[in-house]
Order: structure tokens, then sequence, then C-alpha cells
């Protein structure tokens, strides 16, 4: 009976997982350098984590273990980095600094780059939620996208500001979240029928939704031309400190004020990037982040966070590299002998393996195949160079190594070979 993979997932082969090693250590490397440090949680956590920190509508894949636990595969990243860090090592010198990168599963419709089992790249700043963190977060995704030759357009935004509107238009704290997931929802007719109905209307609901439409880098100016943003606003400052850094750090950025997130835990700063080359139509968010207030949900101390998150798997749908860079390229230990028979060949060919290994991916017939079908393997697989040992090597001491791509071939000593093979890949 064949067996379908389930509808949702996928199977990556070795040319797909090359491309996706090579991402992920770019992004990892960036990262390092920037002083962040790797963590790892729990593919499942109780299922209560997440549910208190999206609501009770988020997807999930959830069971009851043989104990009778409520559990879940993790739908995201940043509950589970949080309750680890209450748990484990709330008394780390502030701020902490952490990278993670895992997969993530939601029981979802699958779109084009959207898939139930997914994969997320992001980093937490645990401590600080200062303009300085900010800068440094938004540069530090903004440097994983240049190293990964990804054309992308970064938007800011700070839901202070819009909430700061909501509060002056006499909008209490529940409605505030609400009209805060509609705006985060692009529904703007909801928003203003809801804002109707709470009795805000003319120039109040105009202002808002004003507000909620300026972009570019006129758009504080126009604000306060229209005297919508107060001068003494603490959010309007902490803004404009953070978009002078990121002038320094060199961050191309358009500033919009309509972004919103529909979680009261966001607090101030958030930016969104989209791809910028038209190779994810409408569905081209591929990072998302800000500022939030997420520990004490937990039971943790209120402390500042700063976070994002990649889509690496929209990432990895427009990244590209050459295809040379994707090849395998390595050598295959040919042992010469009649099957069954030369086990002295077969053994000098898996000592002169282990020592490839060291270096190069190195095979080695498994198969007892004649001369020419383990070259014949050895091209299909787009191997460099073929070693080849046989009793008449054996007895001079030496083999053939012989060159895959031109057909050159000659007899060298075992450490001649070692050692010419390790020159040619430390430089290839």
């Amino acid at each position: 009976m064949r067996i379908e993979r389930a509808r949702g997932t996928r199977d990556f082969l070795p040319k797909e997982m090359r491309k996706r090693r090579i991402m992920e250590e770019r992004m990892r490397s960036v990262a390092e350098r920037w002083g962040y440090e790797e963590i790892r949680t729990p593919t499942f956590e109780r299922s209560e984590l997440f549910t208190l920190k999206s609501g009770e509508g988020i997807e999930m894949y959830e069971f009851r273990d043989k104990g009778g636990r409520h559990l879940a595969l993790r739908p995201e990243l940043t509950a589970p980095v949080i309750r680890m860090y209450i748990n484990e090592l709330k008394m780390t010198p502030k701020p902490t600094k952490w990278y993670y990168f895992g997969n993530c599963f939601r029981y979802e419709e699958p779109q084009k780059a959207r898939y139930r089992e997914f994969w997320q790249f992001g980093t937490e700043i645990i401590g600080s939620d200062s303009p300085e963190a900010q800068a440094e977060l938004i540069a530090l995704a903004f440097n994983i996208l240049k190293s990964l030759g990804v054309k992308a357009e970064l938007h800011v935004g700070h839901v202070g500001l819009i909430r700061e509107r909501l509060r002056i238009a006499n909008v209490d704290g529940v409605q505030i979240n609400t009209v805060m997931r509609l705006i985060d929802k692009g529904e703007r007719q909801a928003v203003i029928e809801l804002m109707d109905d709470m009795g805000v209307k003319g120039e109040r609901l105009d202002d808002l939704l004003f507000l909620l439409d300026l972009k570019g880098k006129d758009a504080l100016k126009e604000a306060r031309d229209r005297n919508i943003i107060a001068s003494d606003s603490d959010a309007l400052k902490e803004l404009e400190l953070l978009l002078e850094l990121l002038d320094y750090y060199g961050v191309d950025y358009t500033l919009n004020l309509g972004i919103a997130r529909g979680l009261d835990y966001y607090t101030g700063m958030v930016f969104e990037i989209y791809e910028a080359g038209g190779m994810l139509g409408a569905q081209n968010q591929i990072c998302g982040g800000g500022s939030y207030r997420l520990a004490a949900l937990f039971g943790g101390d209120d402390i500042p966070l700063t976070g994002f998150a990649f889509g690496f798997d929209r990432l990895a749908e427009i990244f590209s590299v050459d295809d040379k860079d994707l090849e395998r390229r390595g050598v295959v230990v040919v042992p010469i002998r009649e099957k069954n028979a030369d086990l002295d060949v077969l053994k000098e060919a898996i000592e002169i393996a282990s020592m490839l290994r060291e270096f190069v991916p190195t095979h080695i017939d498994l198969m007892n195949r004649s001369l020419s079908a383990q070259l014949k393997y050895a091209n299909a697989r787009h191997d460099s160079f073929a070693v080849l040992v046989g009793k008449n090597e054996l007895g001079e001491g030496k083999l053939t190594l012989r060159n895959l791509d031109t057909g050159e071939q000659e007899k060298i000593s075992v450490e001649d070979c070692v050692a010419r093979l390790k020159a040619y890949f430390d430089l290839n």
C-alpha cells in the first residue's frame, strides 16, 4: 500500500536540503557575530502556553498524552523561548540575546509558501525594549537578509501612536484591543463600523484613519501638521530616536504608522519586512517583529522584550544559489576486486576512505560492482576524483588517482594522494 505524506508537509531532497543548510548557516553566522547565542525548546509544549499568548482561536495540532496532559505541537517559537527564560535563566545578565531555529505546526489551509509544518528563524533581546535594542534588532534582520542576497522592503511603525489616538477618542482598554486586531487584519471597514458603534465619529474617526494611512519620510511631519500626535508623546520620542539610530546603521526603511498588532502585549515599535522582487506575490511578508511584554503572562517578571521571526520557508522560495554550490562534489574510492574476493584490496580501500573522510565527502563501493559500474556511479554523483585500489597498485605500494572531470590519471603513493586531494578541496 502506498502511503502519501500528510497534507501541508513536504519532503526535502538532498539538493533542496543543501540549499536550506546554506541559508541556515549564513543566518546563524550573522546572528552569532552580533553576539546572539543559540537556544532550542521542545517540539511540543503544554497547550495553555500558546492559548494564553494567542487566544483560543489559534489552530494547533493538539493531543493528550497517556497521563491526560493537554499538549500541542508548537505553532510558533516566541512563547516557548519566554517560558524557558522564566523557568531556567531569569537570573542571567541583561540584556539576554538569543536566536533560535526550528519547525512549527499549525492546522491551517496550505497556500503558496505556507504549510502546516514550517520553519522559523528568530531572535529575542530579553530585558530591553529601548530604541537602541530595537535598532540593533532591525539592523540584524536587515543584515541577515543581506547575507542571503534577498531584496526586501522594511516598514517601521509604533503601536503606541495608534493606542494614544484611540485613548483620545475615549476608547477603553478592551475595545482598543478589538480595534487593534481589526487594524492588524487590514479590515478598515470593520474598524469604521465598530468605531461608529462606540460613538466615535467625525473628526476623531477621521484623525484615526488619517494616522493609519500615513506612510513615508514625511509621515511624522504630516501628523504634526494635522495635530494628531502630541508633541510630548513618549511613543513619538521613542520612534524618532529609533529612526535616527537606523540611519546610523545604514538601514533603509519606510515609516508606516498604520502597522498594528492584534495582541495587547505589543507595547511599542513594530516592523515588517516584505520581499521586494515580486517572487512571492501577495503573500510577500518574510519577517515581523516588535517590542512587547509577555513574560508576566507566563508568571515571570514584567520585563521588556524585543524580537523578530523570519518565515524561513518563504525565504527558501526566493533564495538563489549557484548550482555548483549545491553540488556535493567528493571522492569515490574504487576497490578493484573479483566478486567476494580480494579482501586485502577492500581493507586498503577502507583505510584510504577513512583518511579522506577527515576532510572531504567520500564514498566506497557497497555493492561489489565492477570497475566500470563504480565509475559510472561516481560520474552520476558528480564526484571530482576516483581513487582506484587494486592488486597491482598494492604490489607497487601505490594507487591510481583519476580526475573525473578531465579523465587524466596517474599512479602515486597513498600519502601523496591524500595530500593532493586535501590541497584541492581546501581550495575548492
